[in-house]
């Protein structure tokens, strides 16, 4: 597959009467937006903020993170199976608007909401705060179930992705990356002294506000299967889950995955990027001994010489996590393994709730139980009426300067699993 990936730069938003892309600021109409996000009747009303980088901002609870594209040319359209029909996508020409995001907050839905600053020392744990961020405050209509107040933001937030990609559409990029697979057969003639790498990607699929979902199928739905990786850079997964803000994969992270991103750039240099493997993080154990064999075939099946294995989630997903490396490091595949850790508020406690002597390469995004002081921010884009509640905070998290002490779980991105984040190691 070929997707050649149009990158247009956006530096501000501004809100105007009129929709429209001109000289690198997106400029929005609230009514355009509002008629469009407001489809659907479990949502009572929407509202929308601006935040930018080094605004005394929060934002907060956060649900989701997505990044405005169209589809130009090739099969399918934005977010296939989900706002666009079912056709394979990763091929053709795709525009991504670069420096800018649309961030979906609102009431809480699930405990594990998070927070993005938009300046002072929380602004450093989040990728998002470097974002100019088109922020959509939505409230539920009355007695709805937390399942379906869920599904319509996550909708919600597309539909508005979509509309603002589409506003790209007859503009000229600022510039175009390509970037190409081969089938197996042709990997193995063009590069016949790489070896043969594969990134197994496992999706956060628990259930209850735990979903992810590909071509809009439910991920606990599906058994490990091999994309191209360019059909996850062109929108194939989208998040729908509700785990620890810290290392939840947000839509924009499928996007931008940096695991994908980082392949490709050694494709035909140092390695042979054969694929993606996608599996699931299940709740009972034969679920998971029967996608971690999967996996481990497919591994072997490819004749893969090294594979690397992303983790979405903590706990319950760590036995998954080493279930995938043991299996296939016992295929005489070489592994690593990317993780955080639960190391407690003084990293002395057992980072992992599981452990493997064949996970011996291991690269973490850091210490999710890490505290820190969040000042007070000028504004609050959403609310503070949950700020206590979330996973990594507690009773005592507010104090009466306004500032919060949380751990690092609370902020969205801070100690992401694919490397999406801004943690480094010294």
């Amino acid at each position: 597959m070929r997707l050649e990936m149009g990158h247009i730069y956006i530096k501000d938003i501004q809100f105007s009467e009129k929709s429209k892309i001109e000289d690198g600021t997106l400029y929005v109409s609230k009514e355009d937006l509002k008629e469009v996000a407001i489809e659907d009747e479990k949502l009572k009303s929407v509202s929308f903020d601006i935040a930018r980088p080094g605004e005394s901002v929060r934002i907060t609870p956060v649900k989701d993170v997505i990044e405005p594209r169209v589809k130009v040319s090739g099969n399918g359209g934005v977010f296939p199976g989900v706002i666009s029909k079912v056709d394979t996508v990763g091929s053709g020409r795709t525009y991504a608007l670069k420096g800018m995001a649309v961030v979906t907050a609102g009431k809480i839905v699930g405990f594990q909401e998070g927070i993005i600053d938009m300046s002072g020392p929380g602004a450093d744990y989040t990728p998002f705060s470097k974002l100019c961020n088109l922020v959509m405050v939505c409230e539920p209509a009355d007695d709805i179930k937390p399942h379906d107040y869920e599904a319509a933001v996550r909708f919600a937030g597309f539909r508005i992705a979509a509309y603002i990609g589409e506003l790209a559409r007859q503009t000229t990029p600022n510039d175009i990356k390509v970037y190409e697979t081969c089938t197996f057969k042709e990997g193995l003639e063009k590069y016949p002294g790489l070896p043969r790498v594969a990134y197994v990607q496992m999706l956060q699929s628990q259930g209850l506000l735990h979903d992810t979902y590909v071509y809009g199928v439910d991920a606990k739905k599906i058994l490990p299967t091999i994309l191209s990786p360019t059909e996850t850079m062109d929108g194939a997964i989208v998040s729908g889950n509700c785990v620890s803000a810290c290392d939840k994969n947000p839509t924009y992270v499928h996007q931008n995955n940096p695991v994908v991103e980082d392949l490709f750039a050694q494709h035909g240099k140092k390695l042979n990027f054969v694929c993606q493997i996608i599996t699931n993080e299940n709740v009972y154990l034969a679920d998971k001994m029967r996608s971690s064999d999967w996996t481990a075939k497919l591994c072997k099946m490819l004749d893969l010489d090294g594979v690397i294995v992303s983790q979405e989630g903590f706990g319950n997903p760590d036995t998954d996590l080493i279930m995938n490396c043991k299996k296939i490091e016992a295929e005489g595949i070489k592994t690593v393994i990317i993780t955080d850790e639960y190391a407690g508020r003084d990293g002395k406690s057992q980072s992992l709730a599981d452990a493997d002597a064949a996970a011996d390469a291991v690269v973490t995004g850091g210490n999710a139980n890490e505290v820190i002081i969040l000042p007070k921010m000028e504004k609050v884009i959403g609310t503070l009426d949950y700020v206590t509640k979330i996973a990594g905070a507690s009773e005592d998290t507010l104090h009466e300067d306004g500032s919060l002490e949380v751990e690092l779980q609370v902020i969205t991105g801070a100690t992401n699993e694919t490397g999406f984040n801004k943690l480094s190691a010294r």
